[in-house]
């Protein structure tokens, strides 16, 4: 059975074709709802304004002070301004009187191409004293499931903390110990589910909050958009650093509308019950929902170093899945997670991946050499995705139906031993579904009601039309 594109497209809508009501001024109803979840978490959203759409947070959050900022120098017309420059152009006034640490990595910059940490250590008015790097490290250096470790920022004399595998109390702790107040967070983030920098702020959300520090989220694009969710949705038995809570593969959201959802959901009970997430979100200006990056007139840093361009980033969420496989994602190429393939694969991948025609995207036959990671120095066949319908892509269809095409291509296709691939998934559904000979429309069929759910919640948090 072929995927057609108005079936798939009415999959995806029907579980997050919530997104007509947005059109309509849902941003000014969401930060209502993120703000209603102040009532325990004293949430609040700062618009990119400066005005204050909530209290009861960290900090003062008031009246800009006089006069443009550096950060605020490129004002050209539809243009995104950040999360950070809107904070910057209000005088830094939620971070007055705070000791102040930043977790960010080098996507931390600002529409003209500065670093924060640099800029906020030169101004007077934010008392900057501490950096804290997530995975890949601060300076971006570290390969995936690896970090640079603690040491002193050569620019700014700063110390560098590593919060890399550190979570819950043992993280909370380094914030004590670097003597903070607030911990604010600026990373690009690329909207799927185990990219882990979402899961860095949810810990880190969860570590101020016991040690009693206040977070402040500095809004960024959604890379690929943020439309609709799509693709699965994490089951709770398969919770890791890269899926900690119930969320869909591709969320859809930007990462501060993923903290006020983070703080409204699930940091509420347990050892958080009489210790609420202090949060504020410090929103964008000039973004809307079906925005790609290429739209938002801001400068493409690598988040990490196989995510080299914005089309890596609209590939991701599908095709890392084959990270839970013995074929290789691409990586040790120039074209990582547009590129699979591995030693003995030939043409019919791509003549079966073709024939399930999934809306929106092609798949060329092609040869690669990986110069490290699987298959490193060896010749593999597989296919090269050529996205030619960006509107139309569902990259987590497309690679649930690599998956399937792989295996009926290939008699060498296998998982990984350790099963990572329910660690992706966030189930074993979609592995024990393709060893059953299932199509990748029975595959999406199976997750549909899951992601209509999240969906539905999802809605309450976003905060742009």
């Amino acid at each position: 059975m072929t995927l057609s594109r108005r079936g798939l497209l009415g999959l995806a809508g029907a579980a997050g074709g919530l997104g007509a009501a947005q059109a309509a001024g849902v941003s000014v109803a969401a930060a209502e709802a993120v703000a209603a979840t102040g009532a325990r978490g004293s949430t609040g959203v700062v618009r990119g304004e400066g005005t204050a759409e909530a209290a009861g947070a960290a900090g003062p959050a008031g009246a800009a002070a006089g006069g443009p900022t550096s950060a605020g120098r490129d004002r050209a017309p539809g243009r995104v301004r950040t999360g950070f420059e809107c904070l910057a152009d209000d005088g830094y006034a939620v971070l007055a009187g705070q000791r102040v640490g930043v977790v960010t990595n080098p996507t931390g910059i600002t529409a003209d191409a500065r670093h924060l940490v640099d800029v906020l250590h030169a101004d007077e008015r934010v008392r900057l004293v501490a950096v804290f790097g997530p995975e890949h490290g601060f300076r971006g250096t570290a390969q995936a499931g690896g970090s640079e470790g603690a040491g002193r920022d050569p620019a700014t004399g700063l110390p560098v903390y590593d919060t890399y595998d550190k979570s819950g109390q043992r993280l909370a702790d380094v914030f004590t110990a670097a003597g903070i107040d607030t911990v604010v967070f600026d990373i690009q983030d690329v909207g799927a589910r185990f990219y882990t920098y979402i899961w860095t702020l949810y810990d880190c959300m969860r570590a101020a909050a016991l040690a009693g520090k206040a977070v402040v989220v500095l809004d960024r694009p959604n890379p690929v958009g943020g439309r609709r969710a799509a693709g699965p949705v994490l089951q709770p038995p398969y919770a890791s650093f890269v899926g900690r809570e119930p969320i869909a593969l591709a969320h859809g959201m930007t990462a501060g509308e993923l903290a006020g959802l983070f703080a409204g959901e699930f940091l509420r009970s347990g050892d958080l019950a009489a210790r609420p997430v202090r949060l504020r979100v410090v929103r964008m200006t000039g973004w809307r929902r079906e925005s790609l990056f290429d739209a938002t007139g801001l400068p493409w840093v690598p988040p990490s170093p196989n995510m080299p361009t914005p089309g890596t980033a609209l590939a991701y969420a599908g095709t890392c899945l084959f990270e839970g496989t013995n074929l290789s994602e691409g990586r040790g190429t120039a074209t990582p997670f547009e590129l699979l393939g591995a030693e003995g694969l030939d043409r019919r991948w791509a003549e079966a991946a073709n024939a399930l025609e999934l809306p929106g995207v092609w798949f060329r036959e092609a040869y690669f050499t990986p110069s490290f990671s699987k298959y490193s120095g060896k010749v593999c066949g597989g296919v090269r995705l050529l996205v030619h319908d960006r509107e139309a892509f569902d990259p987590v269809l497309a690679g649930v139906g690599l998956l399937v095409t792989a295996r009926r291509a290939w008699s060498g296709f296998a998982w990984r031993p350790d099963h990572w691939i329910d660690r992706l998934t966030g189930s074993d559904r979609v592995r024990l579904m393709v060893d059953a000979g299932a199509g990748a429309e029975e595959i999406a069929y199976d997750w549909a009601a899951g992601l209509a759910r999240f969906a539905a919640v999802r809605e309450k948090y976003l905060l742009y039309p």
